[in-house]
């Protein structure tokens, strides 16, 4: 085979400027060394986003949360052990933006049926998940892109047998700090922020859901609003009793002008407080009686488990921010009365969960996260979760086991 310099030397003389230009692109992909690129390396495992970009979102704690999941798969037969994750500024690489690594990592790690993964080893032909949540401390600190630098224990070519170090860069998303501005879902004192954003131990962040040949993340900024009553209590009495749970017939609310795109108005009220036998759940129904709204721009809002024959809309209809659209129930796959709130890139769950900003509501509590599973219980009295005085927000989003008052 004639040597590179030697092709150049032909053909380069019997081409104008700008298609010597071309042929030179050609010939280095060809080769293998174009300009400006890496030198090939062999990556047994392979990383990817799921999704090209994320968007970093304003949460109540003043930070910006970009919220991805990275899939991750060994090619190779010889077993890899993932040692570290480290996320790096994209436009200076030399950046250390954060590290996942032992406890930290493993928390991080899912497998496909969405399990937590029991070891950093991944076998041939297997995938795993990592769930990110890094924090920016402000918008100006945002880069426009981030990678991500795995280092592991794997093979370094394809007829190695022995695990060896490995550290390369891959996996580039894209951060787009645009979020849209909604109103309140509900209206009131005392709902709470359960089930939400951002750890990777929640329900909803860590359920991927895989509907017509792909695996979507459609909860990844969805929240569970349950309220207190004026004693600090989530119900009273028999808790198999959904009129006992003190946000149960609250109105339902349209967060903005829209479009009904999908209604459900017939199941029946679950009994609390456990959830329904899993045999009987599926995609039809585990929303419950339903609404999803188009709002335009390729966003949409789904709201979930209201009471039945609640529903006062229908698919065609427009509908007008601050409009009642059913009442909070106990339908589908819940185990006790609360609005499923969340939105989406496309009409059903089968499209990526888009984050979203709150006009105007007040911060009045929170919940200490190490008694969360204790707040699942539904009883007892969590006024001493409270702040002594509201503290006004605007544009921001509710983290996880926030109280809100929203505006009536």
């Amino acid at each position: 085979m004639a040597s590179l310099s030697a092709l150049l030397k032909r053909l380069l003389p019997l081409a104008v400027a700008p298609l010597a230009v071309v042929l030179l692109s050609s010939l280095f992909r060809a080769f293998g060394s174009e300009p400006n690129q890496p030198p090939l390396q062999w990556t047994s495992v392979v990383m990817s986003p799921l999704t090209p970009q994320a968007e970093p979102v304003l949460g109540v704690d003043g930070k910006y949360h970009a919220v991805y999941e990275l899939e991750v798969m060994n090619t190779s037969p010889v077993t890899a052990t993932l040692k570290q994750i480290v996320i790096l500024d994209g436009r200076n690489p030399d950046r250390v933006l954060a590290t996942y690594e032992g406890s930290g990592l493993l928390t991080r790690l899912r497998t496909l049926n969405n399990r937590e993964a029991s070891t950093p080893a991944i076998e041939l032909n297997a995938t795993r998940l990592v769930l990110v949540d890094i924090a920016f401390d402000s918008r100006d600190a945002i880069p426009p892109r981030l990678l991500h630098r795995l280092d592991l224990l794997g093979a370094t070519g394809p007829a190695q047998t022995v695990p060896s170090p490995l550290s390369y860069t891959a996996a580039p998303i894209a951060l787009m700090p645009q979020v849209p501005v909604i109103g309140s879902p509900l209206a009131g004192k005392g709902w709470v922020a359960i089930n939400g954003c951002c750890q990777p131990d929640v329900g909803h962040r860590s359920t991927g859901l895989p509907i017509n040949g792909r695996l979507y993340f459609a909860q990844r900024f969805a929240i569970d609003w349950m309220q207190l009553d004026d004693q600090g209590r989530i119900a009273h009495g028999d808790l198999a009793q959904v009129e006992n749970y003190v946000g149960y017939g609250a109105d339902v609310l349209a967060v903005a002008d829209g479009k009904v795109v999908d209604t459900l108005n017939t199941l029946p009220e679950q009994v609390p407080p456990n959830l329904p036998d899993p045999k009987t759940i599926n995609l039809n129904n585990g929303l419950g009686n339903h609404v999803i709204l188009d709002l335009g721009k390729s966003v949409f809002a789904l709201y979930a488990h209201l009471q039945p024959e609640s529903v006062t809309v229908k698919p065609g209809d427009s509908v007008r921010r601050g409009q009642v659209l059913g009442k909070l129930g106990n339908t589908g796959n819940t185990s006790a009365p609360h609005l499923h709130f969340h939105m989406m890139n496309g009409p059903t769950i089968g499209s990526d969960g888009v984050p979203y900003l709150i006009d105007r509501f007040d911060v009045v509590g929170q919940i200490p996260l190490e008694r969360a599973e204790a707040f699942y219980q539904f009883e007892g009295d969590w006024s001493n979760a409270l702040l002594p005085q509201p503290s006004p927000r605007r544009d921001q989003f509710p983290l996880y086991m926030t109280i809100v008052d929203f505006p009536r």
